[in-house]
């Protein structure tokens, strides 16, 4: 909108991988979304050009003046920074909105600092997700996202036991190693393939009824009928439905893999979309 507004381009400046991975690997969260998915979301999003950085030990010594000076205004023509309330970069966060602002008025560029954003009563941030996802709310978590929580995997073969007991699975090798994975449990998702989108029951974390058996990610895909081994999946975690149980016999696990299709085929067609 500033763009449209000023008539410039739109720039989005982020860093690959996250700084906190480079300068404090201990102290590193889990990513929220990949590298990947964020070029598609910012695709749709209307900006004009996105730059990712690769952030390097030497990157992470620059004071802000030098990142500023060299890189946004020398290399990327940057007139006007628009940043978040509580942005803070540079060695030892120092790039805060006092000193870019003092940093602007010597290089000739405005700052302009966008406030919290809140949903409910909440302030959205990405701490905020990650500890919502974590504690196992993909629902609530799809608000402050503005989408559904996601990873991806390839499809590989697994024992083959959810077709011998008619609720065939595929079975999932994530892409992304440092993505953030929810909590073990069962959830409806919603699964998209390269021909379309599915409804489907997910299984995540080990198998206690089938002893030996390892943990696992095993996609149902509800009305579905077709191999897919090879492709990648990305999985939208939409709801969970419940933890990890064991139970006592595969007849009564049967009986409850049926009832955790039903209930995520009923999440899933009463669930819009915002």
């Amino acid at each position: 909108e500033r763009a449209d507004a000023t008539q410039r381009r739109s720039l989005l400046v982020t860093f690959d991988p996250h700084p906190l991975r480079i300068v404090r690997p201990d102290h590193a969260p889990m990513m929220l979304t990949s590298p990947i998915e964020k070029k598609e979301i910012l695709a749709e999003s209307g900006l004009d050009y996105a730059v990712f950085l690769s952030f390097t030990e030497a990157l992470s010594r620059y004071e802000p003046r030098r990142f500023v000076e060299e890189i946004l205004v020398g290399r990327l023509g940057v007139e006007e920074l628009v940043i978040g309330y509580d942005h803070g970069f540079g060695r030892d966060r120092k790039g805060d909105q006092g000193a870019l602002r003092k940093i602007g008025k010597d290089l000739g560029f405005t700052v302009d600092v966008v406030p919290p954003v809140s949903v409910g009563e909440a302030a959205v941030s990405s701490s905020l997700i990650r500890d919502t996802i974590m504690e196992g709310r993909v629902a609530d978590a799809i608000d402050p996202l503005g989408r559904p929580y996601s990873i991806r995997g390839i499809v590989v073969r697994g024992e083959g036991r959810g077709r011998s007991l008619g609720f065939p699975t595929a079975n999932l090798a994530v892409v992304d190693s440092y993505k953030l994975i929810p909590p073990e449990g069962t959830y409806a998702v919603r699964a998209v393939l390269r021909d379309g989108t599915y409804a489907g029951a997910l299984h995540l974390g080990p198998r206690p009824t089938f002893q030996g058996s390892p943990p696992s990610i095993e996609l149902h895909l509800i009305d579905f009928d077709r191999e897919i081994y090879g492709e990648e999946v990305r999985v939208d975690f939409i709801q969970r439905l419940r933890g990890i149980e064991r139970f006592e016999g595969v007849t009564i696990l049967l009986k409850q893999i049926g009832k955790d299709v039903g209930r995520a085929r009923r999440v899933l067609e009463g669930w819009v979309p915002a």
